[in-house]
């Protein structure tokens, strides 16, 4: 799914900047995207991929750590023990929230 939305963006953004149509077709295809980003079936899919990609991270953490386990550094591991505690009040690394 996130490669078709990367490439359905691409072709947006080659087709408004190679095209000869001018400001009125840009300004009328920036409103369909602006429409099409508010459509709450597309935020309900973006909310859901942002949810299973934290999940399926989750789980990766969860199997590296037990095949690793003790071949980390120290400093390593205290660093990942640090931003795993920083991300468990509600926001991650960008200040938005994990719901």
């Amino acid at each position: 799914m996130r490669y078709k939305l990367t490439f359905l963006a691409g072709l947006g953004v080659g087709y408004v900047l190679g095209t000869r149509a001018g400001r009125e077709r840009y300004e009328q295809l920036r409103k369909s995207v602006r429409e099409l980003s508010q459509n709450p079936a597309v935020r309900n899919a973006a909310e859901y991929a942002a949810q299973n990609s934290r999940h399926l991270a989750g789980k990766a953490l969860h199997v590296v750590s037990d095949k690793v386990g003790d071949r980390v550094p120290e400093s390593v591991a205290e660093r990942v023990r640090s931003l795993r505690e920083r991300g468990q009040n509600g926001q991650d690394d960008w200040g938005t929230s994990n719901t």
